[in-house]
């Protein structure tokens, strides 16, 4: 099992940054690919960034590309989502997930992880 945690989650004006974070607990955080994904108020949840067991492989949605950035220490167990540049169409519920892989793959699916935490809400305002 492992718990996952997020928090820093809160509202920002458009333009601003955040900075999440997910602390793991429970078995060894390094095995496992992780992922962010968010779910806004009646859309399906969707993948935003993933990183891969080493930290040396990571990828972005479309939609965040260049504006967020994914990272993690596996000797603290947390992974970090940097979110820059943020709009209004950011605003969501955003959740981190684990996958057990020790293979660097992208993990875009939501059905491929294993385990999630419970979100933290971002609302940026216009």
């Amino acid at each position: 099992q492992v718990q996952l945690v997020e928090s820093g989650g809160g509202l920002v004006q458009a333009g601003g940054s955040l900075r999440l974070s997910c602390a793991a607990s429970g078995r060894t955080f390094s095995s496992y690919a992780m992922g962010w994904f968010r779910q806004a108020p009646g859309k399906e949840r969707e993948f935003v960034a993933g990183i891969s067991w080493s930290g040396g492989s990571s990828y972005y949605a479309d939609s965040v590309k260049g504006r967020f950035t994914v990272s993690r220490d596996n000797a603290k167990n947390t992974v970090s989502l940097q979110m820059n540049s943020l709009t209004p169409e950011d605003t969501a519920v955003y959740y981190c997930a684990a996958v057990g892989s020790e293979l660097d793959s992208d993990y875009v699916f939501k059905d491929e992880y294993d385990y999630w935490g419970q979100g933290t809400q971002v609302t940026v305002s216009s």
